[in-house]
């Protein structure tokens, strides 16, 4: 094992131990019995699940979405565009509503107010569609940075096993979302607001899973004073946050668009949503494979460019290839992607000094990243809507390919962020 390999060992461990100055664990994990460990984790697998259908249901029914409430082109644009805004906005807030109430409450409310918000969008409004997007999206924005810290926090001597099976099951939820929205649809008569609407039913049934598990909690909240100085002054730091953000903005362009550009390629709905689907599971394999690969090297700089090269490609393959080629290019776009999202949560663990740093440059790096990130898919959007075509949408899917290469290259040095954590009273 190298010293880069001890590195990220090292990082992981801060990483996990992060989570103890705002939420302290509730139990060590050895104190539970086997049975209520595994419900446990089978808790946060099925929680991680459904923080993904919103974004691919919604994209597998665009064009139905539009025909069937007379949105217009920019609506569509903003519909797409607006959840990944709210995943930077609401993601400061997951920290605040943990110190107060506790994760595990913060991560019900999240799942009750999830299953509302997805319910909201099959009213047939369109005001109300925003709505229950919005919600929605504020919602996984909340649980996508309280879940990882909880996994890590009851399952540290686990880690591995529920980091792959976490990351796994959000790529199942938005490739289920992907693939068997469209045949709801058909299966509930056409009906667009049923399919719409479906995607509640499996938080509610997890949100059930979960509650007595918070009830029987004893959850004691106290926060022991620090503060980091210098991350948002420091340049490494703000290329890691560039990295995240513009490759999620990529990834997010794939949520949103990459169905009704198959579908207007000739694609009938159910084989372009089921296309997605696989492309989105392979990216799951790559997320379990492409860290190991990072942390061999000295450095990450060459896997950081290269998989932005991989992903940016296969767009293009998927924008102009023959239709025969689809499902080649949507396996290399998993590919290029997921290695994409796991090296770039890698970064952030490789280039901190410690715990409170960590998790400080995941803060900014999910909120200005996700919000740099909404740009892609509202980008596409109007592209579609100025020049008729998506064609156009290769220039700028190499733009943010090749500034995600260059600040991936610079966030894959060999350094470390030039912040501090100072203990206060």
């Amino acid at each position: 094992m190298n010293d880069a390999t001890h590195a990220f060992d090292a990082a992981s461990e801060q990483l996990i131990d992060a989570e103890t100055d705002s939420v302290p664990p509730v139990q060590p994990p050895a104190a539970m019995s086997s049975t209520a460990r595994i419900l446990l984790g089978v808790s946060l697998v099925l929680i991680a699940f459904n923080l993904r259908p919103v974004f691919s249901s919604a994209s597998a029914l665009l064009p139905e979405i539009r025909s069937g409430l007379g949105l217009s082109p920019l609506g569509a644009s903003l519909l797409t565009t607006l959840p990944v805004v709210c995943l930077g906005a609401f993601s400061p807030l997951a920290p605040r509503l943990a110190q107060r109430v506790g994760s595990e409450r913060t991560l019900l409310g999240v799942i009750f107010l999830l299953a509302l918000g997805t319910a909201m969008r099959g009213l047939d409004s369109i005001p109300l569609l925003f709505l229950g997007t919005a919600i929605a999206g504020g919602c996984i924005a909340v649980g996508n940075v309280l879940l990882p810290g909880l996994v890590k926090r009851d399952f540290a001597d686990r880690a591995a096993l529920m980091t792959g099976c976490y990351t796994m099951a959000l790529c199942a939820g938005a490739a289920s979302a992907a693939g068997l929205t469209l045949p709801i649809e058909h299966a509930l008569g056409g009906s667009l607001s049923g399919a719409l609407a479906a995607w509640a039913v499996p938080a509610v049934v997890v949100g059930l899973i979960w509650l007595p598990q918070v009830i029987s909690t004893k959850n004691v909240v106290k926060r022991s004073g620090f503060r980091v100085e210098g991350l948002w002054r420091d340049r490494l730091a703000w290329q890691v946050t560039l990295f995240m953000g513009l490759q999620s903005a990529l990834a997010y362009c794939v949520f949103g668009w990459l169905v009704p550009i198959l579908r207007e390629r000739g694609l009938d709905g159910v084989t372009a949503g089921a296309i997605v689907s696989m492309s989105v599971m392979v990216q799951a394999a790559a997320c379990l494979v492409a860290p190991q690969i990072a942390v061999r090297g000295r450095d990450q700089r060459m896997i950081n460019a290269s998989l932005c090269v991989i992903a940016v490609i296969a767009l293009l393959g998927l924008l102009f290839a023959p239709l025969s080629t689809v499902w080649l290019w949507a396996a290399l776009q998993g590919v290029g992607q997921g290695g994409l999202i796991a090296v770039a949560m890698t970064a952030i663990v490789l280039r901190s000094k410690d715990s409170h740093v960590a998790a400080h440059l995941s803060g900014m790096a999910q909120c200005v990243g996700y919000l740099l990130a909404a740009i892609g898919p509202l980008i596409v959007g109007m592209i579609r809507s100025w020049t008729g075509s998506f064609a156009w949408c290769a220039v700028l899917f190499i733009a943010l390919g090749l500034g995600a290469a260059i600040n991936g290259w610079y966030a894959g040095r060999a350094l470390q962020v030039n912040a501090r954590t100072i203990e206060t009273p």
